[in-house]
């Protein structure tokens, strides 16, 4: 065994290869030493773990698998890529992109310094939020706004602000739990308030809020379940009673609607999910709500409501901590500025304009990519498929969209390895496994990613590079 490690090249031998040469001029020298020598000590293990003789690479060719193995190990681990799963709003690709002007206005203020927390107009300390309030309460009707980096620490800084060690009275059927184990009772007890439930699952009645008020309670608060669905045998309260008995006994109204719609997602064939100016219009005091779900902006969660609640929330100790930089600040203000124009928003927010898409234009689209890879070598089948697509980040999960879609069969490889590939592409492509079928959705897709989603499907007839996960 000794004498087979001795025939594997030193670190130095290896460093003066002109792959690895190559690679020191466009990446830090100790970071390729690092590579080299992992790779070698990864290499000696098996060699030591195997059962039968493992023949040594000769100097230049060992110097090309670690050159192609660190081509893929700095690549880094956020990266583009195009969306087949059919799922508008996927939490773990980002939830929504954004709009082409708020692209542009993040990377002007990005680029240098901005008056984020400077009033230019006099030169004298201003408040960042100014930046989005105008606009916000411009589109809801609200007196007053303030955005804080997203809607869970929106609900915990509303609560922190005006129940502290007191009682807030929620709906046993709204006691959500959502991705990653965030859960509302949860986020209630870290806000220092106490959560007082009314009614059951199924059926909260008027009566249920009214009696549980007493001297220990501080607010009520309604909660939309955006999550998951009660149906059959059910009631609930609605806003404008709820503020009817808040106010009866000089409390403040709560409502958390979620994904956060401007705009009425009905024209789109998606029901039930809550407008935002309603809830202002029906009187509710402070308002939470999502940046990037159904408004299509930047991740961040958005407080409005009556102006004595939202000064109370800026002076929160805990707003430091909350609060947004100026780069979700320009992107929120670009995103909201589209909504003044109802068309303009459907044309320019991105997922508006997946919602829109007329199933003929998808259809079409898939037909065109079939006919440039169905003779591809690695190719088994690939046809145009009917389906449904998924609004996703938690909204709406029982209401599907129509959609069509390429769905590929491999030929000679497995589904879950063809997709492996996809992955490791760039960009990388992530469709939907089916069977042994991959599934690619052209609603997700954005019609100029269509020639580069060809280009990447062709290049999986040419072997995997050394060195990548698939190889």
């Amino acid at each position: 065994m000794a004498n087979i490690f001795r025939n594997i090249p030193s670190v130095n031998e290896l460093l003066e290869s002109p792959q690895l040469k190559k690679i020191v001029q466009t990446v830090n020298h100790q970071v390729v030493v690092d590579g080299v020598r992992t790779f070698i000590d990864d290499l000696k293990e098996t060699i030591s773990a195997a059962t039968d003789d493992i023949e040594i690479p000769a100097p230049g060719e060992l110097a090309e698998k670690i050159a192609d193995w660190l081509h893929v190990e700095q690549r880094p681990y956020l990266r583009p890529v195009i969306n087949g799963t059919g799922i508008i709003l996927h939490t773990g690709l980002g939830r929504a992109p954004l709009a082409n002007s708020a692209v542009e206005e993040t990377m002007a203020i990005a680029r240098g310094y901005a008056s984020v927390e400077i009033d230019l107009a006099d030169g004298q300390r201003g408040q960042r939020v100014k930046a989005v309030e105008k606009l916000l309460c411009e589109l809801t009707g609200a007196e007053a706004a303030v955005v804080v980096n997203n809607n869970a620490a929106a609900t915990m800084i509303a609560l922190a602000t005006v129940a502290t060690g007191k009682e807030v009275i929620v709906s046993r059927g709204q006691l959500i739990e959502i991705g990653g184990s965030y859960r509302l009772p949860d986020v209630m007890e870290c806000s220092g308030c106490k959560l007082k439930e009314v009614g059951t699952t199924n059926k909260t009645h008027a009566a249920d809020y009214s009696s549980a008020v007493g001297e220990e309670t501080s607010a009520i608060l309604k909660v939309h379940p955006s999550n998951f669905e009660v149906v059959g045998f059910t009631n609930t309260v609605s806003t404008k009673e709820l503020v009817s008995i808040a106010h009866a006994h000089d409390l403040p109204m709560i409502d958390d609607v979620g994904s956060g719609a401007l705009i009425d997602f009905a024209k789109f064939g998606l029901s039930n999910e809550p407008v935002v100016a309603d809830s202002i219009k029906d009187g509710a005091d402070i308002v939470l709500f999502s940046g990037d779900k159904l408004i299509g902006g930047p991740q961040c969660g958005i407080i409005i409501g009556k102006r004595k609640y939202i000064d109370q929330v800026l002076k929160n100790s805990l707003m430091r901590a909350m609060r947004v930089d100026k780069m979700t600040l320009a992107a929120l203000a670009a995103t909201l500025r589209l909504y003044r124009n109802t068309e303009t928003a459907e044309r320019e927010v991105p997922i508006l304009r997946m919602l829109s898409m007329p199933e003929a234009n998808l259809k079409l689209r898939a037909q065109k990519i079939v006919e440039q890879i169905q003779d591809q070598r690695w190719v088994k089948s690939c046809v145009v498929a009917e389906s449904q697509s998924m609004l996703g980040g938690g909204s709406l999960p029982t209401q599907k969209i129509p959609t069509w879609c390429v769905a590929v069969e491999p030929q000679d490889s497995s589904v879950n390895r063809i997709a492996a590939r996809l992955r490791s592409a760039t960009p990388a492509v992530i469709g939907r496994v089916q069977k042994d079928t991959l599934l690619i959705d052209l609603r997700t897709v954005f019609p100029e990613q269509d020639m580069i989603l060809v280009e990447t499907l062709e290049s999986l007839s040419t072997p995997p590079q050394e060195g990548s996960r698939d190889a």
